[in-house]
């Protein structure tokens, strides 16, 4: 029961959540203590309640799913009224951990985002395929909040950080629906490898958002958040991952996207990993 219940809060993705949201904090100059620690509970249980709520909505469709099948409400191990209560208090606690112990741009930029997440997002999955920017935006926001709980306001150097991470999703997840686009199809998403057959938009997105990570993750070096070797190790990263995201794009083979997808998962630890030790 327990391992169910912590299934639904997604434990991988709330700690990337809350990894980006530090490395935000860090960079800010924000002080290690007491202010970062309940910053990183509260945007972590937020992230949980909004993957919880997220499998709640979509428990239908997720039986339908060879990928997502197994997921514990679909099999009936966790009933969708307990997981929506679970989600609520999880999301709750999470909203007063950063009223009370943060401050109220960090609570807002947490309330924003789960409100797109879960409120825009998931549902209009359903409806149009521009919800992977939508789902992008909401995924992007945990740097925001770190630097917003350790500053008090949003700089450039934040945005910055939102780029990198928001550009970084769209390969990835278009990826990830290619793989997986006749499960998606068969639940009725409306992501746009399940409506592009052929393959030749979702093949465009992937080259051209590739080539757009590319920039984005040297700016912080000319914005003098992190010095030559970032800048270096930046270039050498960023440039394998374009060379993986225009090999995927050009047939779509399934190992190339396959390899695309997994590669994805490195490089933002990376990249955000020798900008935290090259600031």
């Amino acid at each position: 029961m327990i391992k169910d219940y912590l299934s639904l809060a997604k434990p991988r993705i709330s700690l990337l959540v809350a990894l980006t949201a530090a490395l935000g904090y860090a960079l800010a100059h924000g002080t290690r203590g007491a202010n970062l620690y309940w910053m990183l509970l509260g945007v972590s249980l937020s992230s949980a309640a909004s993957a919880c709520l997220n499998q709640w909505m979509e428990f239908k469709q997720d039986a339908l799913m060879e990928r997502t099948k197994r997921r514990p409400i679909p099999q009936g191990r966790v009933a969708p009224k307990a997981a929506f209560v679970f989600g609520i208090s999880l999301l709750t606690l999470g909203f007063l951990i950063l009223f009370f112990k943060s401050n109220l741009l960090a609570l807002f930029l947490t309330e924003l985002t789960v409100a797109v997440y879960v409120l825009v997002y998931t549902p209009l999955k359903m409806v149009t395929p521009q919800t992977t920017w939508i789902g992008a935006f909401a995924g992007a926001t945990p740097p925001l909040i770190g630097w917003a709980a350790a500053a008090g306001k949003l700089s450039l150097e934040a945005w910055i950080l939102f780029g990198i991470q928001f550009l970084w999703q769209i390969p990835h997840f278009l990826a990830l629906f290619w793989m997986y686009r006749e499960d998606y199809a068969r639940a009725g998403f409306k992501v746009m490898p399940a409506i592009d057959p052929d393959g030749k938009i979702t093949s465009a997105q992937i080259a051209l958002h590739s080539f757009t990570v590319l920039p984005v993750v040297l700016l912080p070096a000319f914005c003098g958040m992190a010095g030559t070797g970032y800048e270096l190790g930046a270039l050498c990263v960023g440039a394998a991952y374009l060379g993986l995201g225009l090999k995927a794009s050009w047939g779509l083979e399934r190992t190339d996207t396959k390899r695309l997808f997994f590669a994805s998962l490195f490089y933002l630890p990376l990249i955000f990993g020798m900008l935290w030790i090259g600031a």
